[in-house]
């Protein structure tokens, strides 16, 4: 009696576990599918568990091969699948990610609905891919998103960063030097200035994170590079159940850098904690104002951020904040390569706001085609191409009702290179888009057109702090050099965290 009453429990414990799988792989796919359908979308059928995997899989393989003719049309290089899904079947389509729809959503006035409801439309969680590179505020949601921004923000208002200014024209003038170096001898020299301009960034961050810690702050920006290699050469492993269990080389190198990177900054932050405490520690560093802000709220309501807390946001700091000044900055001397004509507009306006003397903040608001030059690059190439949410539940957005178990992906690189929102000349770099300013610029296309940064209450914490950053870097730039594109240059583009030149950019500088 004991034994059937046993094996009936193990029946119905694998009859419910196969109809939970069942349920998973087909018969919800299949019904969201018919939803979806019936809200207006179109899209391709649904495969079992694989969705579109393999073909994205194939096209993704095949654009990053080749090397592509410069253009500023890279959407079907660096989105090859998403935009033959949106050619296909439109702008209300979607697309299979395993046994889940990815809806598009390109209508700038549901793009700002979606954006200022961050409770109702959450980003996916998990993304293995993601949570091994960024944490922080950039994958927190719900209430401890909102209290860790509000602990962040007072580290990025324009005040600290003014204060940080010297830091970030101290770390510029070391990369000039070194180019000055290179070009000594014969006045031009033909380099890669994406490791110098990563570098730059990552000591940019390293200064203004940690004040007189900034030594340790490049081992730490060491470290996180790895990291993000570590994390894309075991990119199929980490989306397996368990797969950062497994003993790769990849896996092990990953864990032992974790060890070694939460160690250091622990050092770091118990260290300038001690010494707030005694009220030695006058820094408005990114860190030093973090950690007073935080302090602050702890003894306004008891609730502040853990020591874990702010370990993951000093990892954003450089994961977030130099990936994605350090791109603005290549893809602009790209831009100002292939267009001359706008170097030299920009050098003309260097040259009448600063002549040559050193930089100082205000005079910083005086280039406006300077401005107008980035927000373009900004558009042609934003630095993250697609951002994605999930409904947890039955969800309005605008006159349709979205079902729980979808993704939403907000294709920015095709938004920002849609003809019907921008005109014919979409895909041309033109900055003069931008002379009355993003506002002038956006105003009949809805201000969710242009979104660099994103947008809502989620917008990208560090934005003016990369602005700033990639003006002072393209004036001294300007001020010292002029540049072309080498010949041995090849236009070829990843999104990996943000979008990078696969083969680096390769460019022949000349003293002026």
């Amino acid at each position: 009696m004991i034994k059937l009453v046993v094996a009936l429990i193990v029946i119905g414990v694998m009859v419910r576990l196969a109809w939970k799988l069942l349920n998973w792989a087909w018969l919800k796919p299949k019904k969201l599918e018919k939803w979806l359908r019936e809200e207006g979308f179109d899209g391709t059928p649904y495969k079992l568990l694989i969705g579109d995997f393999i073909q994205q899989a194939k096209m993704m393989k095949e654009s990053r091969l080749k090397a592509s003719p410069i253009t500023h049309d890279i959407t079907p290089l660096v989105m090859p699948f998403d935009h033959h899904i949106v050619k296909t079947y439109g702008k209300r389509s979607y697309l299979w990610f395993g046994p889940v729809p990815r809806v598009f959503i390109m209508d700038p006035q549901l793009i700002k609905d979606i954006f200022l409801r961050p409770f109702d439309f959450e980003k996916p969680h998990p993304d293995p891919l993601r949570d091994s590179i960024v944490g922080g505020i950039v994958t927190a949601e719900g209430e401890k998103w909102h209290k860790e921004r509000q602990i962040i923000n007072p580290a990025f208002l324009l005040k600290h960063i003014q204060n940080m200014f010297p830091l970030i024209i101290l770390s510029c003038n070391s990369m000039i030097e070194k180019w000055e170096k290179l070009t000594l001898r014969g006045g031009l020299t033909e380099v890669d200035v994406c490791p110098f301009i990563d570098n730059l960034a990552g000591d940019v961050i390293s200064r203004t994170a940690f004040g007189s810690c900034y030594e340790e702050g490049h081992v730490i920006f060491r470290i996180l590079r790895e990291q993000t290699e570590y994390a894309i050469e075991n990119i199929v492993m980490i989306f397996l159940p368990g797969g950062r269990s497994i003993p790769t080389r990849a896996n092990r190198k990953y864990k032992d850098n974790e060890k070694e990177l939460q160690a250091i900054l622990r050092k770091i932050i118990d260290k300038r904690n001690k010494s707030l405490k005694i009220g030695e520690d006058s820094c408005d560093d990114l860190l030093g104002t973090l950690l007073k802000s935080n302090a602050k709220a702890m003894e306004g309501n008891g609730v502040g951020m853990s020591l874990e807390d702010v370990i993951e946001e000093c990892k954003t700091f450089y994961n977030a904040g130099s990936e994605t000044t350090s791109r603005l900055i290549a893809w602009t001397m790209v831009c100002l390569c292939l267009h001359p004509e706008w170097q030299i507009k920009a050098r003309q306006e260097v040259q009448e706001v600063f002549g040559s003397r050193e930089l100082d903040f205000e005079s910083l608001k005086q280039l406006k085609i300077v401005t107008m030059i980035l927000n373009e690059v900004l558009r042609l190439y934003p630095p993250v191409v697609m951002v994605t949410r999930a409904t947890t539940k039955e969800t309005e957005l605008g006159n349709m009702m979205m079902p729980a178990g979808i993704q939403i992906a907000i294709p920015i690189l095709e938004i920002h290179h849609d003809r019907e929102i921008w005109g014919e000349d979409a895909s041309e770099f033109k900055p003069e888009r931008f002379t009355n300013g993003i506002g002038d610029a956006t105003k009949d296309r809805g201000s969710h057109s242009f979104l660099p940064f994103t947008g809502g209450p989620r917008i990208c914490i560090g934005q003016n702090f990369a602005m700033v950053e990639a003006k002072v870097a393209i004036v001294k730039i300007l001020q010292r050099f002029s540049f072309e594109l080498s010949p041995s240059y090849k236009h070829s583009l990843t999104p990996v965290f943000t979008l990078t030149p696969n083969f680096g950019v390769h460019v022949v500088l000349r003293t002026i």
